[in-house]
């Protein structure tokens, strides 16, 4: 009433800005889908005064609310003397087509269309002009019409890629990018965002793929055909078939191998260590001349290393593994650049080969190295502290955590090392302690210590109340322990011994969530997934319901390549656990699997 009133006084004191806010007010009124209140304020304004913003405010709104003859009468008694022939052929067409008449409004579009001269201004105002009235098969039958008067095929790339995209045409979608990428390379990067957050099938990837086929044969040496080609694989999955075409690029070009090593990192990053390993392994195999020798030997190793840390491999393995990095450090001796190789023998060393005395004597050489940043002597004393737990040397432990939580107090990594202190007291069975250092640590800057911390602090004091819990509860410590120091089968038989010596205790959700940790930990993808979803079902309460929720959506993702259930399990902790810390992660991995456009753009239409 009040907006009412105010065009009322508007219009009394000032009759054009009284217009100009009814207008705008009519404008509103369109664009909020209240049609029938625009109507009213256009039809009046139009019968004072009739030019071509009015006009189209006016024809537009009697559209919309389905007033089609009187929209009609009002194009063929006005609509000549104010819009141009295109306007008026388009409107009219718009007409034929809205009730019912496919046909003649079919013939006037085409009439239209192919009376265009060979002129890019006037072709782009007719695109236009349809866009205006969501006519948006026929701004791109337009366009395409203006690539062939004008005898240019890269002409209206921008247009046609946002209308394909919006109308989700992944067939024309696919075909434009790669029309595109052969003059303008640099489309490569938007081409592989745009086409992830459109194709949803195997089957879309295919089409892309037979596009690109297609085009290499053509030009064989465009490299961004290639990329994009090797790209879509990888996105299938496929990666021993990108892998060959990146080989085969490789040896068609004679490169040095940038391609391949920045490919060869892309495939480790997936997990697809053994193509990975392959990649560096043919790059290696081109001598030790190759200016890319060093960092693909480099990458090669850490590549095996990666994929040990997943897959759990014999002994003879990791030693062989262990023996090449013996085999840097002979070569390149012990420096701030071989760190990496004494980090990860150590590593090897003290959780796979089971020789904790040697790791400590690798991390204590690595801590000698002068000039490494102190926070890489953080970090190595952490991991020092680890090897004197595994030693059963816990007063070690201790000294070393609490040397590195001093150093670095109030920072990540001083509250990593004061979690690790607390840690290694639960271990030991000193609850309370434990507990007091946990609570500190809630607040922690790392949302990662604070949420480890917190269900520590929690698992503590839901289990201290009573002299059997506590007893339950140490033995589930001593299980902990044990997995710590790689001793799993054992751990695993003193958690299921917890149900036989404290029936009815209440520890079963932190068991289960135990279970599954070791169950990943060797590749037991399915046993490690009921686990959770036991969990998840019969403790939805559980300080460790939304880690399972999580762990479930995210197994199915990247372990079992199942996005229909990794997109249900993500929604169930985004609705059950909506104070999660997974919270962020999971809602952005959801959008990604459901293929939504940027923010800001669901839905609707580009500007051309």
């Amino acid at each position: 009433m009040q907006i009412f009133l105010l065009i009322i006084a508007l219009f009394l004191c000032k009759p054009v800005v009284a217009q100009t806010s009814e207008e705008a007010v009519a404008a509103a009124y369109y664009r909020q889908g209240e049609y029938q209140k625009a109507l009213v304020i256009y039809e009046k304004l139009f019968t004072q005064q009739a030019n071509p913003q009015l006009f189209e405010g006016y024809f537009n709104s009697l559209l919309k609310t389905k007033r089609y003859d009187d929209a009609e009468k009002l194009l063929k008694k006005k609509g000549r003397s104010t819009w141009s022939a295109a306007d008026y052929s388009i409107a009219l067409g718009r007409i034929y087509s809205e009730t019912g008449n496919a046909e003649k409004s079919e013939r006037v579009y085409n009439d239209l269309i192919a009376a265009l001269p060979a002129d890019e201004n006037r072709i782009r105002d007719v695109a236009n002009t349809f866009y205006r009235y969501e006519s948006y098969d026929q701004v791109i039958r337009t366009l395409m019409h203006g690539r062939k008067v004008l005898k240019n095929e890269q002409l209206f790339t921008n247009e046609l890629l946002s209308m394909y995209r919006f109308k989700k045409d992944k067939n024309m979608l696919a075909q434009e990018y790669v029309n595109a990428l052969g003059d303008r390379p640099q489309l490569l990067p938007q081409a592989e965002n745009v086409l992830a957050s459109v194709f949803e099938s195997k089957d879309d990837y295919r089409l892309l793929a037979s596009a690109l086929i297609a085009q290499l044969q053509k030009q064989p040496d465009n490299e961004s055909y290639t990329r994009l080609l090797i790209w879509q694989y990888i996105q299938q999955k496929d990666y021993d078939a990108a892998l060959r075409q990146l080989m085969a690029y490789d040896r068609r070009t004679k490169a040095e191998g940038q391609q391949l090593l920045n490919t060869a990192y892309n495939f480790a990053a997936e997990g697809a260590y053994d193509a990975a390993i392959k990649a560096y392994e043919y790059q290696i195999s081109k001598g030790r001349e190759n200016r890319y020798y060093l960092p693909a030997r480099i990458e090669l190793i850490n590549t095996k290393y990666q994929k040990l840390k997943r897959d759990r491999q014999p002994p003879a393995a990791i030693e062989k593994l262990a023996a090449e990095y013996r085999e840097i450090l002979a070569a390149y001796g012990r420096t701030s650049q071989t760190l990496f190789a004494l980090k990860h023998l150590a590593d090897l060393q003290a959780h796979y080969l089971n020789q904790p005395d040697q790791a400590e004597e690798t991390l204590e050489s690595a801590l000698q190295i002068p000039g490494i940043a102190q926070i890489e002597v953080g970090h190595l004393k952490l991991d020092l502290g680890d090897v004197y737990v595994l030693s059963n040397e816990p007063w070690e432990a201790v000294l070393t955590y609490e040397q590195v939580s001093k150093q670095f107090e109030g920072q990540d990594l001083g509250n990593e090392a004061r979690y690790r202190s607390a840690r290694l007291s639960f271990y030991q069975g000193n609850f309370t302690y434990a507990k007091s250092q946990a609570d500190i640590l809630k607040n922690a800057t790392s949302q990662l210590v604070a949420n480890d911390a917190m269900n520590l602090s929690l698992l503590i004091s839901d289990h201290i109340q009573k002299p059997n819990d506590s007893s339950a509860l140490k033995m589930f410590a001593d299980a902990e322990l044990l997995i710590f120091r790689n001793q799993g089968r054992a751990g695993m038989i003193k958690l299921d011994s917890i149900d036989i010596r404290f029936p009815g205790h209440n520890l079963r959700d932190a068991v289960l969530m135990t279970r599954a940790r070791v169950m990943l930990e060797q590749n037991d993808v399915s046993s490690a997934l009921a686990s959770y979803k036991t969990l998840a079902a019969d403790f939805p309460e559980s300080i460790y319901a939304d880690d399972a929720l999580f762990n479930i959506a995210s197994l199915y993702e990247t372990k079992l390549d199942d996005r229909e259930q990794a997109k249900t399990w993500y929604q169930r902790l985004i609705t059950e656990a909506p104070g999660s810390m997974f919270i962020a992660e999971a809602r952005k991995r959801y959008r990604i699997l459901r293929g939504d456009l940027p923010p800001g753009n669901e839905g609707q239409p580009p500007s051309l």
